[in-house]
Formats: structure tokens, sequence, C-alpha cells
């Protein structure tokens, strides 16, 4: 594997102190039901369709959370990845 660093000089790591890729997470999940939390506390399940380099997200089957509230239900679904706080398998 390639030496793997973020643009500010850190590496990915796990709790445990070693690199890993995130992008094989990414790859295990695709086709999943996930949660995805926005910079602004809104979130989104949905089945993960695609993850590009950006972290750009395409979900189906979406349904909004606000403040732990079911709010809307969406189709597909594509959200920026720059708004994009974490992703997580259900």
């Amino acid at each position: 594997m390639a030496d793997e660093s973020f643009e500010n000089g850190t590496e990915a790591q796990d709790q445990g102190g070693r690199k890993y890729d995130p992008s094989a997470f990414l790859a295990e999940i695709n086709g999943k039901s996930v949660t995805v939390k926005l910079n602004n506390g809104i979130v989104y399940k949905g089945n993960l369709q695609n993850v590009d380099g950006y972290m750009n997200i395409a979900l189906e089957h979406t349904r909004e959370v606000i403040n732990g509230k079911p709010g809307k239900n969406y189709g597909d679904t594509f959200i920026r990845g720059n708004n994009v706080q974490y992703i997580s398998a259900d």
C-alpha cells in the first residue's frame, strides 16, 4: 500500500494507531443500509449506491432524520462530500 496522508500531513489510522485505507470500508458497505450525518446535524439513512474520491455520496430510499425525529422521505439523494461529517454502516 502506498503511503497515504491527508493534506495536513496526518495519516488515516484506526484506534490502535495502525494505518488503514477507508476505501476498503466504503467498498464493503456499497449497496447496504447506511447512516450519513451532515455537518449541520441532519442525518440521512438509506442504501449506499456510490461514494467517490471527494466523499460525494449517492443514496437510494433515503429517509431524513432531524433531532432524532423522522423527516421527509426521498427517493434518490446526492450528498456533496464537503457536507459529510461521517458515514456509518447500519
